[in-house]
């Protein structure tokens, strides 16, 4: 059971019930009880407390302990003893007893130098309190004394938590409080001093001094007597002190704060929680801006703000706090004899409730740390935000990366800056993202090339874009000389690097899209050490496993580099890796394991590109062979050849038909991929024409049936591209000897070469046979994407028989295997199949899978899958009767065709028949008949029947009837 008397006498059951306790008569005499639980109050007192005018007699009284013992129950025990009561309870459960103990301990607490203990109990003290002490009691009762004693006793505990406060920096809080306190006690000198001191500290100096002449004039009016010493003491300090001085704040900006609201709200949230926070990235990416905007948000709290970029060394770093501090050597500083400047801005940080922003720490960085640790370990209320490009190195301390700005924030600075010093200023969003993109996106890149707008128009700003440095050369006369222009941004991170970090990252700079930690080590001749270094220092970024250097940052490294003399032999080194990756990765591409080595090799992707470009330019001739031979799977399953493509025309033409010694695999490879790949189908026809004999020769030898090459992936596109050329029946030929061959990739790729040779032979049953052993050889080897090959064409044999929904089924399966694979080309070629066969059944889905197809066609730059797609929508349109959309769509996807390429057969077949369908429907009869000679002649071309090439695409009878009489006709 729990009791109160600070307030009218209450007791409560152990669950918070309150316990009726009956008349005023019964709480007065609880209450005498409870002043001193435990100790015996005579009878006589009890009766002349409760009732002074001596109306209550003895039996009265005990009849009212009766009661109140009956209240109580076994919560508390009232005994008799000798000629008074007791009452037995722990004195815990009293709250006048819990509040002297707590008040104890809270001043114990301010006396040791604990404010934040000190302050937390007298408040736990304090709240106690529910009125004035021993309510029940008559006013005139001798008892009134304990009630007296307990009211000082709350007055101390409130002067004491106000204290604490004060040594926590709530000055601004405690004016109030203590102008209402010193005005009900206007003698009380300690009210008065510790109003003067808050006053102070909040920056009223003569309103102190004017609470001082008040508390003086009280004094000696109501008592004749002086000030004590302290107060006097107190008053003196004041005179001779200057007003509090204010911190420095941040400094004002002249410009919109564009794109990082949600930062300032994440950091200042991260400072509630964490007394450390560390702002870091590279330079120019906006830390110091940021940090301005957090601390203004926080300015409520307290904020100083210290701008370190000045320092030339740590040697001045304590007076530099001082000085934003505002300290100097004299005045009120009350730092208990602090000497040093350290143990000054300890005594004068202590108590205070304060943000300290430290700006630019990285050059005096091991300082800077030191002297935070200490501050944050003498001073419990002050939090630290500190910008660096490396972090401090603390315990607790809490990282912030400051990233570059997102796509839209960066176009939306560049535009407001450009207008600035534009008038007017407009520009394609396209072109601007471009150029904010090929500046990593930093802001104050885009301040400094938006500034050159000025002269330069966007397109011409954009044409410089090979020179970054020089594209924000030019910048802010009024900022310190290292945020001038981005190249003095960077080199002031450069030359805090030491020489082994300085030689690690310029040699990184030959990585195109970043690296791994075993390509950096090996590439870059450093150890795991110097990377991480460099990583904390902002010169690169750590992410998903890989190294990353901003763009920015490896212009100015490759610059190091070639005055080094580096370039050459590191580009070497470079490619040699590039080629061990992509060696290794390429059997992996046919098996199980391809998800979890596609994206390997898709990471190096850049590399890979920058690779071939400098061993074809150099000319490496060997090693751009090898490069283009040993990536060619991940190319195809990737849809990803276009972007090798200009290498491997540029090699062919530079060894013509010379094939280098043991290269001939890898010379067919190439060739492969600069026809295939190449931006025009007559240009990939030419350069096809050209070199094939001698890449089929190449490959003849390298694969002759009884021992297997070494790139399989190279006979499947082989096929596909001689498929429709001057000897498909060789092509297929030697694909399917391959159906013995000790490779089971390549004999799971001969069975799915067979099967069209069935095919073109009029033979299904023996073409659905062949491609299911296909599927089970890939199966067996757990190649989604040869998998997915061989569903497709299962899927077009179900569905040549009618069995649609056989067909739509197995092109599902195959669809979400090409999903997981990233197979954005092959994921669009399914999505026009299947949009094929649900069109007679539902037009809306077929148009769905048409217009999705044509999404992914357009992102992996496929002209060949676009135009399949387009020609989807085409028929859709057709059937909708909208002829002139029809016409529109038939007309761009025929425009868009290699017709070369054995994937854009069946697309131009429907395109041409499509385009004769729409003729033949406005009366255009001789257009008609000639689009549909012009399909026929390209079935024909097949070494196919024209009747079963158009059957086996899944034309109606009806059209295929229509075109070949079309072609009888003429």
């Amino acid at each position: 059971m729990r009791f109160g008397i600070l307030g009218e006498t209450r007791a409560w059951h152990g669950d918070g019930r309150e316990v009726p306790l009956g008349g005023p008569a019964r709480r007065a005499l609880l209450a005498l009880l409870l002043v001193r639980p435990g100790v015996v109050v005579s009878s006589d007192r009890l009766l002349d407390e409760i009732d002074p005018a001596g109306a209550l007699s003895a039996h009265s009284l005990q009849s009212q302990v009766s009661r109140l013992r009956a209240a109580l129950g076994a919560g508390a025990a009232i005994e008799r003893a000798g000629a008074g009561y007791r009452i037995v309870v722990d004195p815990d459960d009293v709250d006048a007893a819990r509040f002297e103990r707590l008040a104890g301990a809270g001043r114990a607490a301010l006396a040791d130098g604990d404010a934040g203990r000190a302050a937390a109990l007298l408040r736990e003290a304090l709240e106690l309190w529910r009125g004035p002490a021993l309510a029940d009691l008559p006013e005139s009762g001798t008892a009134r004394a304990a009630a007296a004693r307990l009211e000082e006793r709350r007055l101390t505990a409130l002067e004491d938590r106000i204290e604490a406060g004060l040594r926590l920096g709530e000055h601004g809080a405690a004016v109030p409080e203590l102008r209402e306190l010193a005005g009900r006690h206007p003698l009380r000198e300690r009210l008065a001093g510790l109003l003067m001191r808050a006053l102070f500290a909040a920056g009223g100096h003569a309103e102190a001094l004017v609470v001082f002449e008040e508390t003086r004039r009280h004094l000696a009016d109501e008592l004749g007597a002086d000030p004590s010493a302290e107060l006097t003491a107190l008053h003196r300090e004041l005179l001779s002190a200057d007003p509090a001085p204010a911190p420095a704040a941040p400094p004002a900006q002249l410009t919109n704060f564009v794109g990082r609201a949600g930062e300032v709200a994440e950091v200042a949230g991260l400072l509630r929680v964490a007394r450390l926070v560390t702002l870091t990235g590279p330079g120019g990416v906006g830390k110091t801006r940021l940090s301005v905007e957090v601390a203004d948000a926080e300015a409520a709290a307290g904020v100083c703000f210290v701008e370190l970029a000045p320092l030339r060394d740590a040697a001045g770093l304590p007076q530099a706090l001082l000085g934003a501090l505002g300290l100097r050597e004299n005045g009120l500083q009350m730092d208990g004899g602090a000497r040093t400047p350290v143990d000054r801005l300890i005594a004068a940080l202590a108590d205070q409730v304060l943000l300290l922003v430290l700006d630019n720490c990285e050059h005096v960085i091991d300082d800077v740390a030191k002297l935070a640790a200490r501050l944050l370990a003498a001073c419990p209320r002050l939090r630290v935000l500190a910008t660096s490009r490396e972090p401090l190195g603390i315990i607790g301390e809490h990282l912030f990366q400051v990233r570059p700005l997102d796509a839209d924030a960066a176009v939306r600075l560049f535009t407001e800056r450009a207008g600035a010093v534009r008038r007017s200023f407009t520009a394609d969003p396209g072109l601007l993202r471009r150029i904010c993109a090929a500046l990593d996106d930093l802001p104050l890149a885009i301040e400094l090339a938006a500034a050159r707008s000025r002269t330069l128009d966007v397109d011409d700003l954009a044409g410089r874009l090979d020179d970054l440095l020089g594209v924000a050369a030019r910048g802010n006369r009024t900022a310190d000389e290292r945020h001038r222009t981005l190249r003095s941004v960077v080199a002031w991170s450069w030359d805090l690097l030491s020489e082994p970090e300085q030689r690690a990252a310029r040699r990184f700079t030959v990585f195109a899209g970043g690296a791994t930690a075993e390509s950096a080590l090996r590439v870059c001749g450093t150890d795991g050490e110097t990377l991480e270094s460099l990583v904390d220092k902002s010169l690169l970024e750590f992410a998903n496993g890989r190294y990353r250097m901003l763009e920015t940052i490896r212009a100015y490294g490759a610059e190091q580099l070639d005055a080094a003399g580096e370039r050459t032999s590191l580009r070497r080194v470079h490619a040699k890796r590039v080629l061990e990756l992509v060696r290794t990765a390429d059997p992996h591409l046919r098996r199980a394991e391809q998800l979890e080595w596609l994206p390997v090799v898709a990471a190096e992707h850049g590399d890979l590109v920058a690779a071939l470009h400098w061993a074809v330019e150099e000319p490496e001739v060997r090693t751009a062979f090898e490069l283009l031979a040993s990536a060619f799977s991940y190319l195809w399953i990737r849809g990803a050849s276009a972007s090798a493509a200009p290498q491997a025309t540029a090699l062919l033409a530079a060894v013509g038909e010379a094939i280098p010694d043991g290269l001939g695999e890898e010379y067919a490879a190439c060739a492969l991929l600069a026809a295939s790949a190449s931006a025009s189908g007559d240009e990939g026809q030419r350069i096809w024409q050209r070199h094939r004999a001698a890449a089929a020769k190449a490959l003849a030898a390298a694969w002759p049936g009884d021992r297997p090459g070494r790139y399989p992936v190279v006979l499947l596109l082989w096929m596909m591209r001689n498929a429709i050329g001057p000897d498909p029946e060789g092509a297929f030929a030697l694909v399917s000897s391959q159906r013995d061959c000790a490779e089971p990739w390549a004999q799971a790729v001969a069975h799915y070469v067979s099967g069209f040779g069935h095919l073109g032979e009029g033979e299904s049953a023996a073409a659905e046979a062949a491609f299911g052993e296909a599927l089970r050889g890939f199966r067996s080897l757990g190649d989604r994407w040869g998998i997915a090959l061989a569903l497709d064409t299962l899927a077009g044999t179900a569905s040549a028989r009618g069995d649609r929904g056989r067909a739509v089924a197995l092109t599902e399966e195959a669809l979400a295997l090409t999903e997981r694979l990233g197979a954005l080309e092959d994921s669009a070629d399914l999505l026009v199949n299947r949009g094929d066969y649900r069109a007679a059944d539902d037009p809306a889905a077929a148009r769905a899978d048409y217009a999705q197809a044509a999404v992914l066609a357009r992102r992996a730059g496929s002209s060949t899958y676009l135009a399949a797609a387009l020609r989807g929508l085409g028929d859709i349109a057709l059937e909708d009767g909208d002829l002139g959309e029809a016409e529109r769509l038939y007309g761009e996807a025929l425009d868009r065709i290699d017709p070369h390429w054995i994937k854009s057969l069946g697309p131009r077949l429907r395109t041409l028949i499509g385009l004769g369908r729409v003729a033949d429907a406005r009366g255009h009869d001789a257009e008609a008949r000639e689009r549909y000679r012009e399909a026929a002649a390209a079935a024909d071309g097949m070494g196919t029947p024209a009747r079963e090439v158009l059957r086996i695409l899944g034309l109606s009878e009806e059209v295929v009837d229509t075109a070949l009489s079309a072609v009888s006709a003429r």
